[in-house]
Parts: C-alpha cells; sequence; structure tokens
C-alpha cells in the first residue's frame, strides 16, 4: 500500500521584504502547515523565512532548496535544507516542486519563478505581487487574492502529488 503524499506548495518571495509581506507570508506558512502541506521555498531570509517560521510554528515541514552549496546557509526555519551549488538557477527547481506557487512580493528573483512556475503549468497565486500582461495586453495566469486564507485555499484546491 503507497503512503499518501502531503501536497508541496512553493511559497516564492523577496530575500528583503516589508513588515506588511513578511505577515502576509508567515500567515501563508502557517495555513499550509494546518492544512498538512509541504511548504518549499529558496531557503533565504525575507519572504522565505517568514513562511517558514509560520509553518514551523504549525507544525509543519519546510523545504528550502538553497542556491548555495552550504546545507547551513539556509535561515533557522528550514526543516529540510537541500544545498545546490546552482545560485539562481535553482529557482525552476523551486518553481517546479510544487502543485501551487504562491507569490508574495515583488523580487526579480520571485518575478522569475513566476515565469518558470507559468511555463511548468503550474497553479500561481499572488499576494501583493507582479501583476503580468502579455504583448497584446491578455492578462497571464497569475491568480491574484486578497488574503493569505483565499491564497492558500485556492492553491489547494484540487492539489495532488
Amino acid at each position: 500500500m503507497r503512503p499518501v503524499r502531503r501536497p508541496h506548495v512553493s511559497v516564492i518571495g523577496p530575500g528583503t521584504c516589508t513588515e506588511e509581506e513578511r505577515s502576509i507570508a508567515e500567515s501563508v506558512g502557517r495555513l499550509l502547515a494546518e492544512r498538512g502541506a509541504v511548504l518549499v521555498c529558496g531557503g533565504g531570509g525575507g519572504v522565505m523565512e517568514a513562511a517558514c517560521r509560520g509553518a514551523m510554528m504549525a507544525g509543519g515541514l519546510t523545504v528550502g532548496v538553497l542556491p548555495s552549496a552550504e546545507p547551513g546557509a539556509g535561515n533557522a526555519y528550514l526543516t529540510v535544507a537541500l544545498p545546490t551549488g546552482l545560485g539562481e538557477a535553482r529557482n525552476a527547481l523551486v518553481a517546479q516542486a510544487g502543485s501551487a506557487v504562491i507569490a508574495v512580493g515583488c523580487g526579480y528573483g520571485t518575478l522569475s519563478e513566476i515565469g518558470l512556475a507559468l511555463k511548468a503549468q503550474r497553479k500561481v497565486i499572488g499576494l501583493r505581487t507582479w501583476q503580468l500582461r502579455t504583448a497584446d495586453g491578455e492578462s497571464a495566469e497569475l491568480v491574484a487574492k486578497g488574503t493569505p486564507e483565499e491564497a492558500v485555499e485556492y492553491a489547494l484546491s484540487g492539489a495532488t502529488e
């Protein structure tokens, strides 16, 4: 009998963030943990650290895909730190790891992860993040939500691993 796997949701955002983004990310992490999801992120500070802190405080599992080859380079709230030595190329791994991606804030690394996640046909949910349009003015498939609760609910709706 195969064990039931928990859904994985990637949480992305800048390594330096505002207090509002920090609060939002911490709520997202807590809500994901309460729903039994595994939180995947880039393992750094800012939004990533806040999301991991929220998940850890709720007893959740956090995975950091680190840009460095040093396992100790991740934030203090990681359950699992995966040192890659890939630098920013690790953004592709973060974008692929979740069945959905929740973006908080507007760093350029965040923008790259959004693009990679959309290309990989992942659900991408935004909380105070980039607004994307195609060259002909069509809105990209980045779903904006107003609250962490709405973002987590949408991310986990129909989630399968």
